[in-house]
C-alpha cells in the first residue's frame, strides 16, 4: 500500500474554468458511450410492477385507459416520455408549510424563505460576461489568512441581518428545508411534495443555490470577486475537517457537529454511522477507491450520472445519481452530531443549511459535476431533455430581488463567471480491486466474530425486509452476455435495485455486493465486488400530505466491475444486499439487471 505523503503528492489534476475542463492526459477519459433511450431487463422478481408507478401525467392528459394499461404492465421499458413539456415548475411560495414531526429544537424554524410581495423576476446572467470579475472558488485547506478573515466577516455579516431579511443566513439556511423537506408542491400539484434530492435535480438546484449565496455574501461585504471554499474531501490532504470551521470564535463554527470527527481525524466517505478501524493510510485508499467507483464506474453516461427524470406530476425521489448517494450523503451524516435528536445540523436535511461547513461540502459536490464533465468530455455532457433544463427554482438574489432560474441557466460555469481553483484529483487512478484471498485473510482479522459468523440469506420472493444480509441469483439478459473482447464495445449495463421502501426521517445505509462470495464482509470499501451503496439522509415531508415512507430506486452500473471481476460472459451474477445503517428499516421490492443504450 502506499504511503500517505505517496496518495497526497499523486499528480492529477483538472483545471476547472469553464463547463468542460479538459483533463492533463487522456489516460483518465473513459470509452464515450450513449445515453440511456431503451432497456432490455431481466429481473429477480415474478412480482408485479408497483401500480404507484403510473404515469400521473397521462392519465392527468387524458390519454386513456389502454395507455395507462401499459404504462402498467411494465411495456415501456425506457424512462417515461410523452408529448409535451413536463419541466418541475417553481412553486408556489404561499403554498410552503412546515413539516411534520420536528423535533423540538426546530420550532424556531419554519422552513420557509421570507414571503415576496412582488412577483419573481427571469434569470439574467451579467450581459458582459467577459468583463465581469470572475470569482475562484478556493479550496478551503489551501485559504490564507486574509481569505478566512474575509470569509469570517461575510457570514457574520450575513448571521446579523434580521431572519425576515431574505439574505440573512437564517432564511438562506431555511431554502434547504423548504426545498429539501416537503414544504412546498410542485406547481400544480397540490398533492405531492417537492423534493430537489434523489433525482436529476440534485446538481443543478444545489448549483443555483451557492451561487446566489456566494453573490449576497460578496454583496454584503462590497466584493464582488468574493468566492466561497470548497471542501475537497476527495484529496488526502484534505480529508480532514477544515481548520477555518473548527474555531470556536469563529462565525463558521458550529457547535451541532459530531465532536468525534474534528481534526486530525480523516473523514470516512463510505461511513454508516460507526467508526471504521483502518489506519489513516487505509482510509484514504478506501477513500479515493469510492471516489473512483462513484465517478467513474457508476457514472459512465449522463443519465445514470445525474439521476432518474423527475417531471411534474411525478412522485418525489425518482432515484439518485452516484454522487448524491456518495460521497454526498455520508459526508452530510459524517458532519452530523449523533447527540442531537434528528443528527443536527448536517446529519439532516432540515437542518444542514444552518451549519456553514454545508456550504463547502455542496460546493466540492458542484465542483465533482465540472470534473466528471472533464473526465470524458465527449460522452460526460450535461443531459438536453427539455424537462429537466426548464425545469425552475425561486431564490432571492443580492438586491434582494426574487428570482426565477432554470437549470439551463446554471450549465456554463463561465457565464455565471466563477470556477474552482486547481488542485489534484488523484482517485481517478484508483481503480478498486478484486478483493484477493490475502487481503480477505487480512480484513477478517479486523472483524468482529458477529461479523465474521454472519451469512447472507437466500431471498425466497420479493419484497423483502432487509433486516439481514440478503443474497438473490440474478440472470442476465442474454443480449448482455459478452467476451472480454466485446466487453470494451457493449451497451451498458445497469442493477437495478427497485421499490427502495424507507422511512425518510431515518438514516439508512446498505451495500450491494456482486460475485462477493461467502465472506462479503471481507470486501472493503474500496473492493470492486462492492458495486454501489443506497443512502437516506434523514429528512422530513409537510404535515398535509402523504405518510412517512419514499419509495425509490438505485441504479448501478455494471460493464466496469464485471469486467474486473471476469464475469462478462456469466449467464448470471450473485447480489448480496447488507445494511449498514437502518437496519430492519428498510424494504426492497426487486432486483434485476437492464442493458440500457
Amino acid at each position: 500500500m502506499a504511503s500517505l505523503s505517496q496518495l497526497i503528492t499523486r499528480p492529477a489534476t483538472f483545471s476547472l474554468s469553464s463547463p468542460s475542463p479538459s483533463s492533463p492526459g487522456a489516460s483518465f477519459c473513459l470509452k464515450p458511450r450513449r445515453g440511456a433511450v431503451g432497456r432490455v431487463s431481466c429481473t429477480s422478481s415474478p412480482a408485479e410492477p408497483d401500480a404507484s408507478r403510473l404515469d400521473r401525467r397521462d392519465v392527468l392528459l387524458g390519454l386513456g385507459a389502454a395507455g395507462a394499461s401499459a404504462t402498467a404492465a411494465g411495456i415501456l421499458l425506457s424512462f417515461p416520455r410523452r408529448a409535451g413539456a413536463d419541466p418541475v415548475a417553481t412553486p408556489d411560495m404561499s403554498s410552503c408549510g412546515p413539516p411534520d414531526q420536528l423535533p423540538p429544537s426546530a420550532n424556531v424554524l419554519t422552513c420557509c424563505p421570507p414571503p415576496s410581495s412582488a412577483s419573481p423576476v427571469d434569470f439574467a446572467p451579467p450581459a458582459n460576461a467577459s468583463s465581469s470579475p470572475l470569482r475562484t472558488r478556493p479550496a478551503a485547506h489551501s485559504a490564507g489568512a486574509d481569505y478566512v478573515a474575509k470569509f469570517n466577516r461575510a457570514i457574520a455579516a450575513m448571521k446579523a441581518l434580521p431572519a425576515d431579511d431574505p439574505r440573512s443566513f437564517a432564511a438562506q439556511a431555511s431554502i434547504h428545508c423548504a426545498y429539501c423537506d416537503g414544504s412546498y408542491s410542485p406547481d400544480g400539484f397540490p398533492g405531492l411534495d417537492l423534493q430537489v434530492h434523489n433525482s436529476w435535480l440534485f446538481m443543478p438546484f444545489h448549483r443555483c443555490y451557492l451561487y446566489f449565496f456566494e453573490r449576497i455574501l460578496g454583496s454584503l461585504i462590497g466584493d464582488p470577486t468574493f468566492a466561497i471554499p470548497f471542501w475537497n474531501w476527495d484529496a488526502p490532504d484534505a480529508m480532514s475537517m477544515p481548520a477555518m470551521y473548527t474555531d470556536q470564535s469563529s462565525p463558521l463554527f458550529d457547535p451541532r457537529r459530531n465532536g468525534r470527527h474534528v481534526p486530525p481525524k480523516l473523514i470516512d466517505l463510505d461511513y454508516n454511522g460507526r467508526e471504521p478501524r483502518f489506519t489513516d493510510n487505509q482510509q484514504v485508499d478506501h477513500n479515493l477507491r469510492v471516489m473512483y467507483r462513484q465517478m467513474i464506474s457508476l457514472s459512465p453516461t449522463p443519465s445514470l450520472f445525474f439521476g432518474s427524470p423527475y417531471r411534474a406530476g411525478d412522485d418525489p425521489n425518482q432515484g439518485p445519481g452516484p454522487v448524491e448517494n456518495i460521497p454526498h450523503g455520508p459526508v452530510h451524516i459524517w458532519c452530523g452530531d449523533p447527540e442531537q435528536p434528528a443528527g443536527e445540523d448536517m446529519g439532516n436535511f432540515y437542518s444542514a443549511g444552518r451549519d456553514p461547513l454545508f456550504y463547502a461540502h455542496h460546493a466540492n459536490i458542484d465542483r465533482m459535476w465540472a470534473v466528471w464533465k472533464g473526465l470524458d468530455p465527449r460522452s460526460h455532457t450535461d443531459l438536453t431533455d427539455p424537462d429537466w433544463l426548464d425545469a425552475s427554482f425561486l431564490f432571492y438574489d443580492e438586491d434582494p430581488k426574487l428570482v426565477r432560474i432554470r437549470v439551463r441557466d446554471v450549465l456554463d460555469m463561465d457565464r455565471l463567471r466563477y470556477r474552482y481553483q486547481d488542485v489534484p484529483t488523484p482517485w481517478t487512478s484508483a481503480r478498486p480491486v478484486v478483493t484477493t484471498q490475502r487481503v480477505r485473510s487480512a480484513t477478517s482479522s479486523l472483524l468482529t466474530p458477529t461479523a465474521r459468523a454472519a451469512g447472507a440469506k437466500e431471498a425466497a420472493r420479493f419484497p423483502v425486509t432487509l433486516d439481514s444480509p440478503t443474497r438473490v441469483t440474478v440472470k442476465r439478459p442474454v443480449s448482455a452476455r459478452r467476451s472480454r473482447a466485446e466487453s470494451k464495445l457493449a451497451k451498458e449495463e445497469v442493477l437495478i435495485i427497485d421499490g427502495i421502501q424507507v422511512d425518510m426521517d431515518v438514516a439508512v445505509k446498505f451495500d450491494v455486493f456482486v460475485n462477493a462470495g461467502e465472506d462479503h464482509a471481507a470486501v472493503g470499501p474500496g473492493g470492486r465486488e462492492l458495486a454501489g451503496s443506497f443512502v437516506n439522509v434523514p429528512h422530513r415531508h409537510k404535515h398535509d400530505k402523504r405518510g412517512r415512507a419514499i419509495k425509490t430506486t438505485l441504479r448501478l452500473a455494471l460493464n466496469e466491475q464485471l469486467e474486473d471481476l471476469g464475469a462478462e460472459g456469466d449467464d448470471s451474477v450473485v447480489v448480496t444486499l447488507v445494511p449498514r445503517q437502518g437496519k430492519g428499516k428498510v424494504k426492497i421490492g426487486s432486483v434485476k439487471i437492464e442493458i440500457m443504450d
